[in-house]
């Protein structure tokens, strides 16, 4: 008995594509959202180290050029050390002051420490970050406070216009804020008494105050990774689709 081939419609093609169409569009539309605000990346979240904290700063604003950026450092975990690394065409001042309430912080009672650091365009034609673009400001700061707290930095963001946007609102659980404030979780520091592989060295736990901004990982890695992902999947449904109705 002859199988008589069957032509796949054009419509039932375009309704396939169009689903995959909506699907990866969906993923890396999330991947984009998530990347577009404040955020930090620390060179290193071990516990008692120093780490390079890197926040990364895009303008969004069609119309204005961010001018000068503010973040807010911890009081109730605080840092006893503060040093910014230098950006051409901004200034940056590290302000210090009284805490809320005296910290324990290595064995040693303070009462004062860092409380923000401000970095501002420098005046003149072109100055801030313009529309499209974004910016780097890394800062050193230690020690991290033990394993497992969340440290919060809130930021502020100044536009030419004078308008401001405070990137400090903290998930309450699952759903990402409007407006998340850059975070980051301190980690355990690694088995002083464990054995290195063979051919390597043990890892330090704490990382001097001037060493260099390690390389950076993009914050947007794993939700890119996902969008890829659900497109080479969607792109195998349809091949399957396609093969199964040339069949029937």
């Amino acid at each position: 008995m002859s199988r008589t081939t069957r032509t796949v419609r054009p419509a039932v093609t375009a309704r396939l594509a169009a689903v995959v169409a909506l699907a990866s569009a969906a993923v890396l539309g999330s991947a984009i959202a998530a990347s577009a605000h404040v955020h930090v990346d620390p060179a290193t979240t071990v516990a008692g180290s120093y780490s390079v904290l890197t926040v990364r700063v895009p303008n969004e604003s069609a119309t204005a050029s961010t001018t000068q950026v503010v973040v807010d450092l911890p009081t109730d975990v605080p840092f006893t050390y503060v040093a910014t690394e230098p950006v051409p065409g901004w200034t940056a001042t590290v302000e210090e002051g009284d805490l809320p309430a005296p910290v324990e912080v290595a064995g040693a009672t303070i009462t004062q420490a860092p409380l923000r650091v401000v970095w501002t365009a420098d005046p003149g034609e072109g100055a801030g970050i313009a529309d499209g673009e974004f910016q780097r400001f890394a800062m050193s700061a230690g020690p991290l406070p033990e394993a497992g707290t969340d440290v919060v930095l809130p930021a502020h963001q100044t536009y030419s216009d004078g308008s401001v946007v405070d990137w400090d609102q903290v998930a309450a659980g699952d759903e990402e804020p409007e407006y998340p404030a850059p975070v980051f979780t301190t980690t355990e520091p690694a088995d002083a008494t464990a054995e290195p592989a063979a051919g390597t060295e043990a890892a330090t736990a704490e990382v001097p105050a001037d060493a260099a901004p390690a390389a950076e990982a993009p914050s947007n890695a794993l939700p890119i990774s996902l969008g890829a992902a659900a497109l080479v999947a969607a792109l195998a449904a349809l091949v399957v689709a396609l093969r199964s109705r040339r069949t029937r």
